[in-house]
C-alpha cells in the first residue's frame, strides 16, 4: 500500500506539492472516482486517471528464492497455527508460495507476485525439473531404482521420479539424487514407501536451474526470472 499523492508524483513526474495539489483539485481519480485525498492509501491493481490520462499501476514483479526449514508449512495460513514459510520473507506485499513442500521436508521454495512465471514452474506440460536430495532408509538395489524410475502406482494413481542416484553411502542409509518433473503431493514419499524404503529426511536442491546453493534454513534472496530457465550442467554431488 502506498499513498496516493506519492503514486501521482510517480506517474506524472510532478513534483510532491504539485501532485498534492493536483489531488485536492480533483483532477486525480481512482478506479473512476474523484479523489482529494492525498493520503489516501492504494494497492497496485488500482486505475488511475490524471487529468483525464488513465494510468494502470502495474506492480513490481519479486521473485523470491527461501530455504524452507522443516516444520513450516508451505501453505498462507494453517488451521492449526503451525508456522509459515511466507512469514520468514520480511516483505509487506502479497507473495504466493509456487508449490509445495511438505511440513516435514525442508529446501527450496519460490514466492513471487507474478501468476505467469509460477504457471510456467508449476504446469506439467512445462516439465520443469525439480532435483531433491533424499536419505531412504536402507539401501536401494537396481531393482528399487528401475521400479521408482519407470513407475509404481500408490492408491490407484501412477507415480514415478524421472532420475535416481546414488550420491552418498552410510552404513545404514544412503542419500540419493531424485529428480521429477511433477509436483504430485508427497511423491516421492508414497514412492519410498511403495520400494519398502521410507524416506528419512528430504531436502529440494533445485527447481529448473535455480539452486538453493548456500541460503541457510530460514534464509532468503531476490531472484532474476531467467535464473530458474537458464541451461545448467547436472548436478554431481551433494551434502
Amino acid at each position: 500500500m502506498e499513498r496516493l499523492v506519492r503514486y501521482v508524483a510517480r506517474l506524472s513526474g510532478l513534483s510532491r506539492r504539485k501532485a498534492e495539489d493536483a489531488v485536492r483539485e480533483g483532477r486525480v481519480k481512482v478506479n473512476g472516482i474523484v479523489s482529494r485525498d492525498p493520503a489516501l492509501e492504494i494497492d497496485e491493481s488500482v486505475v488511475i486517471t490524471i487529468d483525464n490520462r488513465i494510468t494502470t499501476i502495474e506492480p513490481v514483479k519479486l521473485y523470491m528464492a527461501l530455504y524452507k526449514p522443516v516444520k513450516y508449512m508451505s501453505d498462507l495460513q494453517d488451521p492449526k497455527g503451525r508456522s509459515l514459510a511466507r512469514d520468514l520473507i520480511k516483505l509487506d506485499m502479497k507473495l504466493y508460495p509456487v508449490g509445495r513442500l511438505d511440513y516435514h521436508s525442508e529446501g527450496l521454495m519460490i514466492f513471487t507476485n507474478d501468476g505467469d512465471f509460477a504457471n510456467e514452474i508449476m504446469h506439467p506440460s512445462f516439465e520443469v525439473e525439480k532435483e531433491y536430495l533424499v536419505k531412504f532408509k536402507g539401501v536401494l538395489k537396481k531393482e528399487d531404482i528401475k521400479r521408482a524410475e519407470s513407475g509404481v502406482i500408490v492408491d490407484g494413481e501412477a507415480l514415478r521420479v524421472k532420475k535416481l542416484r546414488l550420491v552418498e553411502q552410510t552404513e545404514k542409509n544412503c542419500w540419493y539424487s531424485v529428480i521429477v518433473s511433477e509436483g504430485k503431493n508427497r511423491m516421492i514419499r508414497k514412492i519410498g514407501e511403495a520400494i519398502n524404503h521410507p524416506v528419512l529426511k528430504l531436502k529440494r536442491i533445485r527447481i529448473g536451474s535455480l539452486l538453493l546453493g548456500d541460503l541457510q534454513p530460514g534464509e532468503f534472496r531476490y531472484f532474476e526470472k531467467k535464473e530458474a530457465f537458464k541451461p545448467r550442467r547436472p548436478t554431481r554431488q551433494g551434502k
